[in-house]
């Protein structure tokens, strides 16, 4: 079922102008130069510069159409091209979000420590007041990540 494969089809039709001006452009080149002295079968074509004429004319539609097709594969290319690295750049404004946050928390998380055992060795007011200072802000941290979450 490979035949069917709309891929391969549009490969196909993608290379088609392309081949086509090849050989309509042998066949001018063919019509323009020789005759039916040089090859007998030529004797077919009545009038084979009115023909060399209309295919010199279907080589350039067909030239045309190639252009066209050209032109779509490297805008789709360059499209590409963009979208990749505008997924780089997220990614990678993801991983410096998530930096940023880890880099916080680990903050947080010294800053809790830290007053905890400032609190351990000497349980005064201001050692009181720096713990209750830091659960605060890490319930307010705690907070903010339920909301980033909830988003």
């Amino acid at each position: 079922m490979e035949l069917f494969n709309r891929q391969v089809w549009i490969n196909f039709l993608g290379l088609l102008p392309g081949s086509l001006v090849t050989v309509l452009a042998i066949a001018v080149a063919f019509l323009r130069f020789y005759d039916e002295q040089d090859f007998r079968f030529l004797s077919i074509v009545a009038q084979p510069q009115l023909w060399s004429n209309r295919l010199t004319l279907a080589a350039l539609l067909a030239a045309l159409a190639n252009f066209g097709v050209e032109w779509n594969r490297r805008n789709r290319e360059g499209n590409r091209e963009i979208e990749a690295g505008e997924r780089e750049v997220e990614r990678t404004e993801r991983e410096a979000r998530r930096d940023r946050q880890e880099t916080r928390r680990n903050r947080q998380e010294v800053r809790y420590q830290k007053a905890q055992i400032q609190y351990q060795l000497d349980p005064s007011e201001a050692n009181r007041q720096e713990l209750e200072s830091v659960l605060a802000a890490l319930e307010e941290y705690e907070q903010t990540l339920e909301e980033s979450f909830n988003a």
